[in-house]
Protein backbone atom coordinates (compact mmCIF):
# COMPACT_ATOMS: atom_id res chain seq x y z
CA UNK A 1 0.00 0.00 0.00
CA UNK A 2 1.76 3.34 -0.99
CA UNK A 3 2.40 5.75 2.04
CA UNK A 4 0.22 8.51 2.39
CA UNK A 5 1.51 12.06 3.11
CA UNK A 6 0.24 13.67 6.41
CA UNK A 7 -0.22 17.12 7.08
CA UNK A 8 2.99 19.47 7.28
CA UNK A 9 4.80 19.82 10.60
CA UNK A 10 7.00 22.47 11.84
CA UNK A 11 9.35 19.85 13.32
CA UNK A 12 9.72 15.95 13.12
CA UNK A 13 11.86 14.43 15.71
CA UNK A 14 13.38 10.41 14.51
CA UNK A 15 14.36 9.53 18.34
CA UNK A 16 12.08 9.60 21.64
CA UNK A 17 15.19 9.23 23.29
CA UNK A 18 16.61 12.42 25.87
CA UNK A 19 17.92 14.56 22.71
CA UNK A 20 14.76 13.57 20.47
CA UNK A 21 12.24 14.13 23.36
CA UNK A 22 13.82 16.98 24.95
CA UNK A 23 13.76 18.78 21.08
CA UNK A 24 9.90 17.52 20.88
CA UNK A 25 9.02 19.15 24.67
CA UNK A 26 10.85 22.35 23.91
CA UNK A 27 10.08 22.77 20.23
CA UNK A 28 6.32 22.14 21.57
CA UNK A 29 6.24 24.51 24.33
CA UNK A 30 7.73 27.02 21.82
CA UNK A 31 4.14 27.07 19.98
CA UNK A 32 5.77 24.42 16.81
CA UNK A 33 4.01 21.50 15.52
CA UNK A 34 5.91 18.64 16.59
CA UNK A 35 6.26 14.90 15.51
CA UNK A 36 8.17 12.09 17.23
CA UNK A 37 8.50 9.01 15.97
CA UNK A 38 9.95 6.22 18.08
CA UNK A 39 10.44 2.14 17.33
CA UNK A 40 10.93 1.47 20.73
CA UNK A 41 9.92 3.05 24.37
CA UNK A 42 9.79 6.86 25.15
CA UNK A 43 12.97 7.61 26.98
CA UNK A 44 15.77 5.87 24.74
CA UNK A 45 18.40 3.86 26.11
CA UNK A 46 19.34 6.34 28.81
CA UNK A 47 15.72 5.57 30.55
CA UNK A 48 15.53 1.84 29.37
CA UNK A 49 18.94 0.50 29.53
CA UNK A 50 21.19 2.78 30.43
CA UNK A 51 21.89 6.08 32.85
CA UNK A 52 18.75 5.19 35.25
CA UNK A 53 18.36 1.43 35.32
CA UNK A 54 22.21 1.13 35.63
CA UNK A 55 22.39 3.68 38.28
CA UNK A 56 20.01 1.92 39.94
CA UNK A 57 22.35 -0.79 40.12
CA UNK A 58 24.62 1.21 41.75
CA UNK A 59 22.83 2.50 43.92
CA UNK A 60 21.81 -0.94 45.60
CA UNK A 61 25.64 -1.97 44.85
CA UNK A 62 26.00 1.05 48.01
CA UNK A 63 23.34 -0.15 50.13
CA UNK A 64 25.26 -3.54 49.87
CA UNK A 65 28.61 -2.04 50.86
CA UNK A 66 26.87 -0.15 53.87
CA UNK A 67 25.55 -3.16 55.54
CA UNK A 68 28.85 -5.03 54.51
CA UNK A 69 30.68 -2.25 56.37
CA UNK A 70 28.01 -1.00 59.02
CA UNK A 71 30.34 -1.86 61.80
CA UNK A 72 32.81 0.33 60.89
CA UNK A 73 29.93 3.07 62.22
CA UNK A 74 28.73 1.27 64.96
CA UNK A 75 25.75 -0.38 63.10
CA UNK A 76 24.97 -3.95 63.68
CA UNK A 77 23.79 -5.58 60.61
CA UNK A 78 24.53 -8.42 58.24
CA UNK A 79 24.38 -8.81 54.63
CA UNK A 80 22.68 -12.29 53.74
CA UNK A 81 23.56 -11.61 50.16
CA UNK A 82 21.61 -9.63 46.78
CA UNK A 83 18.11 -11.39 46.31
CA UNK A 84 18.66 -10.08 42.04
CA UNK A 85 15.29 -10.35 41.42
CA UNK A 86 14.43 -8.01 43.94
CA UNK A 87 16.66 -5.29 42.53
CA UNK A 88 15.48 -6.23 39.20
CA UNK A 89 12.40 -4.89 40.96
CA UNK A 90 13.70 -2.00 42.42
CA UNK A 91 15.24 -0.87 39.51
CA UNK A 92 11.77 -1.56 36.97
CA UNK A 93 9.96 0.18 39.13
CA UNK A 94 12.64 3.49 38.98
CA UNK A 95 12.28 3.46 35.20
CA UNK A 96 8.00 2.67 34.82
CA UNK A 97 7.79 5.64 36.84
CA UNK A 98 9.88 7.85 35.08
CA UNK A 99 8.86 6.58 31.64
CA UNK A 100 5.15 7.12 33.12
CA UNK A 101 5.81 10.64 33.59
CA UNK A 102 7.48 11.40 30.39
CA UNK A 103 4.58 9.48 28.16
CA UNK A 104 2.42 12.01 30.53
CA UNK A 105 4.39 14.97 29.65
CA UNK A 106 4.60 14.41 25.63
CA UNK A 107 0.49 13.88 25.95
CA UNK A 108 0.49 17.36 27.66
CA UNK A 109 2.14 19.26 25.19
CA UNK A 110 0.25 18.11 22.56
CA UNK A 111 3.37 16.39 20.68
CA UNK A 112 2.12 14.14 17.75
CA UNK A 113 3.70 10.75 19.27
CA UNK A 114 4.61 8.09 16.53
CA UNK A 115 5.17 4.42 17.60
CA UNK A 116 7.30 2.71 15.07
CA UNK A 117 10.43 2.08 13.15
CA UNK A 118 11.01 5.15 11.37
CA UNK A 119 13.20 5.95 8.21
CA UNK A 120 14.42 9.38 6.52
CA UNK A 121 12.91 8.97 2.98
CA UNK A 122 13.97 12.09 1.80
CA UNK A 123 15.67 15.56 3.61
CA UNK A 124 12.54 16.36 4.98
CA UNK A 125 10.43 13.35 5.24
CA UNK A 126 9.96 10.67 7.47
CA UNK A 127 8.18 7.25 6.78
CA UNK A 128 6.74 5.10 9.24
CA UNK A 129 4.78 2.17 7.90
CA UNK A 130 2.96 3.68 5.74
CA UNK A 131 2.77 6.93 7.32
CA UNK A 132 4.93 9.65 5.93
CA UNK A 133 5.51 12.59 8.42
CA UNK A 134 6.81 16.00 6.22
CA UNK A 135 9.00 18.10 8.57
CA UNK A 136 10.10 21.84 7.71
CA UNK A 137 12.55 20.56 9.88
CA UNK A 138 13.85 17.20 10.74
CA UNK A 139 15.92 15.99 13.81
CA UNK A 140 17.52 13.02 13.64
CA UNK A 141 18.32 11.60 17.34
CA UNK A 142 18.28 7.58 16.32
CA UNK A 143 20.71 7.32 19.88
CA UNK A 144 23.50 4.67 20.24
CA UNK A 145 23.53 0.92 20.85
CA UNK A 146 26.25 -1.18 22.73
CA UNK A 147 29.34 -1.84 20.47
CA UNK A 148 31.79 -5.04 20.13
CA UNK A 149 34.93 -6.54 19.12
CA UNK A 150 35.56 -7.84 15.80
CA UNK A 151 34.67 -11.80 16.17
CA UNK A 152 33.65 -11.29 19.96
CA UNK A 153 29.92 -12.34 19.36
CA UNK A 154 27.03 -11.10 21.96
CA UNK A 155 25.28 -14.21 23.34
CA UNK A 156 25.31 -17.30 26.03
CA UNK A 157 28.25 -15.79 28.82
CA UNK A 158 29.25 -13.15 26.83
CA UNK A 159 27.11 -9.98 27.46
CA UNK A 160 26.84 -6.18 27.01
CA UNK A 161 25.61 -3.92 29.71
CA UNK A 162 21.92 -4.50 28.20
CA UNK A 163 21.98 -8.26 29.07
CA UNK A 164 24.01 -7.25 32.55
CA UNK A 165 20.61 -5.55 33.49
CA UNK A 166 18.42 -8.42 32.93
CA UNK A 167 20.27 -11.20 34.77
CA UNK A 168 18.41 -12.75 37.20
CA UNK A 169 21.36 -13.76 39.91
CA UNK A 170 24.87 -12.56 40.72
CA UNK A 171 27.69 -13.96 39.15
CA UNK A 172 30.36 -15.55 40.85
CA UNK A 173 33.18 -13.46 38.51
CA UNK A 174 33.36 -11.52 35.85
CA UNK A 175 35.57 -10.28 33.30
CA UNK A 176 35.01 -6.64 32.09
CA UNK A 177 36.07 -5.81 28.87
CA UNK A 178 36.57 -1.72 29.15
CA UNK A 179 37.56 0.20 31.44
CA UNK A 180 36.14 3.29 30.13
CA UNK A 181 32.49 4.71 32.27
CA UNK A 182 30.70 1.88 31.78
CA UNK A 183 33.12 -0.97 32.20
CA UNK A 184 34.31 0.42 35.89
CA UNK A 185 30.51 1.28 36.67
CA UNK A 186 29.75 -2.37 36.19
CA UNK A 187 33.19 -3.63 37.70
CA UNK A 188 32.06 -1.35 40.77
CA UNK A 189 28.60 -2.76 41.27
CA UNK A 190 29.72 -6.23 40.71
CA UNK A 191 32.02 -6.35 43.13
CA UNK A 192 30.01 -4.76 45.53
CA UNK A 193 27.39 -7.87 44.83
CA UNK A 194 30.66 -10.02 45.86
CA UNK A 195 31.90 -11.01 42.44
CA UNK A 196 35.69 -11.64 41.91
CA UNK A 197 35.99 -8.57 39.21
CA UNK A 198 38.99 -8.44 36.85
CA UNK A 199 39.08 -5.59 34.24
CA UNK A 200 40.91 -5.41 31.10
CA UNK A 201 41.78 -2.33 29.46
CA UNK A 202 44.04 -1.78 26.03
CA UNK A 203 44.75 1.69 27.23
CA UNK A 204 46.88 2.18 29.08
CA UNK A 205 45.00 3.46 32.08
CA UNK A 206 41.38 3.48 33.12
CA UNK A 207 38.90 6.07 32.14
CA UNK A 208 41.60 7.32 30.02
CA UNK A 209 39.18 10.39 28.98
CA UNK A 210 39.84 11.51 32.52
CA UNK A 211 42.88 13.65 34.06
CA UNK A 212 45.22 11.44 34.65
CA UNK A 213 45.55 11.80 38.90
CA UNK A 214 42.15 10.55 38.50
CA UNK A 215 43.08 7.66 36.44
CA UNK A 216 45.81 6.46 38.90
CA UNK A 217 43.19 7.31 42.03
CA UNK A 218 40.77 4.89 40.45
CA UNK A 219 43.78 2.27 39.86
CA UNK A 220 44.57 2.69 43.86
CA UNK A 221 41.00 2.34 44.75
CA UNK A 222 39.96 -0.29 42.62
CA UNK A 223 42.65 -2.59 43.65
CA UNK A 224 42.43 -1.66 47.72
CA UNK A 225 38.30 -3.18 46.32
CA UNK A 226 39.95 -6.37 45.19
CA UNK A 227 39.07 -5.63 41.68
CA UNK A 228 41.48 -7.11 39.51
CA UNK A 229 43.01 -4.31 37.22
CA UNK A 230 44.99 -5.24 33.88
CA UNK A 231 45.78 -2.06 31.55
CA UNK A 232 47.90 -1.80 28.05
CA UNK A 233 46.29 -5.50 27.70
CA UNK A 234 44.73 -5.95 24.11
CA UNK A 235 41.61 -8.72 23.66
CA UNK A 236 42.50 -11.63 21.47
CA UNK A 237 39.44 -14.16 21.81
CA UNK A 238 37.24 -15.68 23.77
CA UNK A 239 35.41 -19.07 24.07
CA UNK A 240 32.32 -20.48 26.05
CA UNK A 241 30.92 -23.44 27.43
CA UNK A 242 28.32 -24.47 29.75
CA UNK A 243 29.70 -23.42 33.35
CA UNK A 244 32.84 -20.79 31.87
CA UNK A 245 33.81 -18.29 29.58
CA UNK A 246 37.49 -17.51 28.77
CA UNK A 247 39.65 -14.69 27.71
CA UNK A 248 42.80 -14.79 26.04
CA UNK A 249 44.41 -11.69 25.74
CA UNK A 250 47.04 -10.83 23.08
CA UNK A 251 50.25 -12.13 25.32
CA UNK A 252 49.08 -15.43 26.10
CA UNK A 253 47.28 -14.81 29.21
CA UNK A 254 44.29 -16.51 30.09
CA UNK A 255 41.31 -15.56 31.98
CA UNK A 256 38.17 -17.48 33.41
CA UNK A 257 35.17 -16.51 34.34
CA UNK A 258 31.15 -16.94 34.58
CA UNK A 259 30.92 -13.86 32.76
CA UNK A 260 32.26 -11.59 30.56
CA UNK A 261 30.91 -7.92 30.17
CA UNK A 262 31.61 -6.07 26.91
CA UNK A 263 32.09 -2.67 27.70
CA UNK A 264 34.13 -1.35 24.18
CA UNK A 265 31.78 1.46 23.93
CA UNK A 266 28.94 2.42 22.15
CA UNK A 267 28.34 3.08 18.14
CA UNK A 268 25.94 5.28 16.60
CA UNK A 269 22.62 3.79 15.11
CA UNK A 270 22.41 5.33 11.64
CA UNK A 271 22.60 2.29 9.48
CA UNK A 272 19.60 1.17 6.83
CA UNK A 273 17.53 4.57 8.40
CA UNK A 274 18.13 6.29 4.96
CA UNK A 275 20.50 8.86 5.97
CA UNK A 276 23.05 8.75 3.28
CA UNK A 277 20.40 8.25 1.16
CA UNK A 278 18.81 11.64 1.52
CA UNK A 279 22.26 13.31 1.33
CA UNK A 280 23.18 13.57 4.78
CA UNK A 281 27.13 13.34 5.44
CA UNK A 282 28.20 10.13 7.09
CA UNK A 283 31.43 9.08 8.23
CA UNK A 284 32.02 5.36 10.26
CA UNK A 285 28.02 5.72 10.52
CA UNK A 286 28.24 9.44 12.84
CA UNK A 287 26.41 12.33 11.17
CA UNK A 288 28.42 15.07 10.62
CA UNK A 289 26.67 18.21 12.38
CA UNK A 290 28.28 21.70 13.10
CA UNK A 291 28.18 23.40 16.15
CA UNK A 292 24.64 24.85 15.09
CA UNK A 293 23.70 20.80 15.12
CA UNK A 294 22.79 21.46 11.20
CA UNK A 295 23.99 18.68 8.92
CA UNK A 296 24.58 19.73 5.17
CA UNK A 297 21.28 19.23 4.23
CA UNK A 298 19.05 22.60 4.19
CA UNK A 299 16.49 21.79 7.46
CA UNK A 300 18.21 18.09 8.69
CA UNK A 301 19.90 18.66 12.53
CA UNK A 302 21.30 15.97 14.61
CA UNK A 303 21.68 15.92 18.31
CA UNK A 304 22.86 13.26 20.50
CA UNK A 305 25.04 10.14 20.49
CA UNK A 306 25.12 9.76 16.57
CA UNK A 307 27.09 13.43 16.66
CA UNK A 308 30.32 12.51 17.12
CA UNK A 309 31.56 13.72 20.87
CA UNK A 310 30.80 12.84 24.33
CA UNK A 311 28.12 10.28 24.57
CA UNK A 312 26.17 12.06 27.63
CA UNK A 313 22.45 11.88 27.59
CA UNK A 314 22.57 15.34 29.43
CA UNK A 315 24.21 16.28 25.53
CA UNK A 316 22.20 15.31 24.01
CA UNK A 317 19.33 17.06 26.19
CA UNK A 318 20.73 19.89 25.71
CA UNK A 319 21.06 19.99 22.12
CA UNK A 320 17.78 19.12 21.49
CA UNK A 321 16.73 21.97 23.56
CA UNK A 322 19.31 24.18 21.64
CA UNK A 323 17.97 22.60 18.18
CA UNK A 324 13.99 23.61 19.37
CA UNK A 325 15.19 27.09 20.03
CA UNK A 326 16.91 27.79 16.97
CA UNK A 327 14.12 26.46 14.79
CA UNK A 328 12.29 28.80 16.74
CA UNK A 329 14.05 31.66 15.95
CA UNK A 330 15.71 32.22 19.42
CA UNK A 331 19.23 32.37 18.64
CA UNK A 332 20.39 30.14 21.46
CA UNK A 333 23.96 29.83 22.18
CA UNK A 334 25.51 26.74 21.39
CA UNK A 335 26.07 23.84 23.00
CA UNK A 336 30.25 23.85 24.25
CA UNK A 337 31.57 20.49 24.54
CA UNK A 338 34.29 21.22 27.27
CA UNK A 339 31.41 22.57 29.48
CA UNK A 340 29.42 19.53 29.38
CA UNK A 341 29.86 17.79 32.97
CA UNK A 342 30.92 14.60 33.30
CA UNK A 343 30.02 12.03 36.10
CA UNK A 344 31.38 8.32 36.43
CA UNK A 345 29.28 6.19 39.12
CA UNK A 346 31.93 4.08 40.04
CA UNK A 347 33.13 3.40 44.11
CA UNK A 348 35.18 6.22 44.12
CA UNK A 349 33.11 8.40 41.66
CA UNK A 350 34.77 10.74 39.18
CA UNK A 351 33.19 13.99 38.55
CA UNK A 352 34.92 16.29 36.14
CA UNK A 353 34.55 19.39 33.70
CA UNK A 354 36.78 21.46 31.44
CA UNK A 355 40.33 20.73 30.63
CA UNK A 356 42.66 17.96 31.71
CA UNK A 357 45.76 19.46 33.26
CA UNK A 358 47.63 17.93 30.26
CA UNK A 359 44.88 19.66 27.38
CA UNK A 360 45.11 22.81 29.37
CA UNK A 361 48.84 23.00 29.22
CA UNK A 362 48.41 21.63 25.64
CA UNK A 363 45.97 24.43 24.90
CA UNK A 364 47.28 27.65 27.14
CA UNK A 365 50.81 26.55 27.88
CA UNK A 366 51.58 27.49 31.63
CA UNK A 367 49.06 26.08 33.73
CA UNK A 368 48.55 25.72 37.56
CA UNK A 369 47.14 22.69 38.98
CA UNK A 370 45.91 22.20 42.71
CA UNK A 371 44.64 18.94 44.53
CA UNK A 372 43.14 19.20 47.93
CA UNK A 373 43.03 15.81 49.93
CA UNK A 374 39.70 14.49 51.27
CA UNK A 375 41.25 13.76 53.82
CA UNK A 376 40.94 17.52 55.40
CA UNK A 377 36.77 17.35 54.74
CA UNK A 378 34.98 16.66 57.74
CA UNK A 379 31.75 15.21 55.64
CA UNK A 380 34.91 12.68 54.01
CA UNK A 381 35.87 11.75 57.32
CA UNK A 382 32.48 10.74 58.13
CA UNK A 383 31.62 9.26 54.71
CA UNK A 384 35.17 7.13 55.04
CA UNK A 385 36.06 8.20 51.98
CA UNK A 386 39.39 9.32 50.03
CA UNK A 387 40.02 11.30 46.61
CA UNK A 388 40.98 14.76 45.89
CA UNK A 389 39.45 17.89 44.28
CA UNK A 390 41.96 18.70 41.66
CA UNK A 391 41.55 22.22 39.92
CA UNK A 392 43.40 23.33 36.76
CA UNK A 393 43.87 27.11 36.09
CA UNK A 394 45.51 29.53 33.28
CA UNK A 395 48.37 31.42 35.03
CA UNK A 396 46.65 34.17 36.59
CA UNK A 397 43.49 33.66 34.76
CA UNK A 398 40.41 31.74 34.97
CA UNK A 399 39.81 28.00 35.88
CA UNK A 400 39.82 25.63 32.86
CA UNK A 401 39.33 22.63 34.56
CA UNK A 402 37.58 20.49 37.97
CA UNK A 403 38.37 17.29 38.31
CA UNK A 404 37.42 14.99 41.15
CA UNK A 405 36.84 11.52 42.62
CA UNK A 406 35.78 10.37 46.19
CA UNK A 407 32.11 8.93 47.53
CA UNK A 408 29.38 11.56 45.70
CA UNK A 409 31.48 13.76 44.40
CA UNK A 410 29.10 13.49 41.38
CA UNK A 411 26.67 16.07 43.59
CA UNK A 412 29.64 18.50 43.57
CA UNK A 413 29.78 18.88 39.71
CA UNK A 414 27.29 21.67 39.71
CA UNK A 415 29.18 24.16 41.35
CA UNK A 416 32.54 23.18 39.24
CA UNK A 417 30.45 23.39 35.90
CA UNK A 418 29.34 26.95 36.74
CA UNK A 419 32.99 28.08 37.88
CA UNK A 420 34.27 26.57 34.72
CA UNK A 421 31.47 28.26 32.20
CA UNK A 422 31.64 30.82 33.88
CA UNK A 423 35.26 31.70 33.50
CA UNK A 424 35.51 32.62 36.94
CA UNK A 425 39.02 33.32 38.85
CA UNK A 426 39.58 31.53 41.78
CA UNK A 427 39.31 35.15 43.90
CA UNK A 428 36.09 35.17 42.48
CA UNK A 429 35.25 32.04 44.18
CA UNK A 430 36.92 32.27 47.68
CA UNK A 431 34.16 34.92 48.74
CA UNK A 432 31.16 32.51 48.61
CA UNK A 433 30.49 30.71 51.83
CA UNK A 434 30.54 26.74 51.30
CA UNK A 435 28.19 24.79 54.17
CA UNK A 436 29.88 23.29 56.90
CA UNK A 437 30.11 20.10 57.28
CA UNK A 438 29.62 18.97 53.46
CA UNK A 439 31.77 18.01 50.58
CA UNK A 440 31.26 20.97 48.97
CA UNK A 441 33.46 22.76 51.30
CA UNK A 442 36.43 20.70 49.93
CA UNK A 443 35.44 23.11 46.62
CA UNK A 444 36.03 26.05 48.53
CA UNK A 445 39.31 25.01 49.93
CA UNK A 446 40.81 24.11 46.71
CA UNK A 447 40.16 27.88 45.48
CA UNK A 448 41.38 29.42 48.82
CA UNK A 449 44.45 27.21 48.15
CA UNK A 450 44.64 28.24 44.59
CA UNK A 451 43.77 32.21 45.03
CA UNK A 452 46.99 32.33 47.57
CA UNK A 453 45.23 32.28 51.04
CA UNK A 454 45.23 28.26 52.00
CA UNK A 455 43.54 27.45 55.26
CA UNK A 456 43.36 23.71 55.71
CA UNK A 457 45.71 23.38 53.83
CA UNK A 458 49.39 23.82 53.14
CA UNK A 459 49.96 26.20 50.62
Amino acid sequence: MPATADTTHDVVVLGGGSGGYACALRAAELGLSVALVEKDRLGGTCLHQGCIPTKAFLHAAEVADAARESAAFGVRASLDGIDMPGVLAYKDGVVARLHKGLQGLVASRKVDYVEGEGRLVGPRTVRVGDRDLVGRHVVLATGSSARTLPGLEIGGRVVTSEQALTLSEVPSSVVVLGGGVIGVEFASVYRSFGAEVTVIEALPRLVAAEDEAVSKALDRAFRKRKIGVRTGARFASATQDDTSVTVTLEDGTALTADLLLVAVGRGPVTAGLGYEEAGIAVDRGYVLADERCRTNVEGVYAVGDIVPGLQLAHRGFAQGIFVAEDIAGLDPPPVVEAGIPRVTYCDPEIASVGLTEEQAREAYGEVEAFEYNLGGNGKSQILRTSGFVKLVRRVDGPVVGVHMIGARMGEQVGEAQLVYNWEAYPEDVTPLIHAHPTQNEALGEAFLALAGKPLHTHG
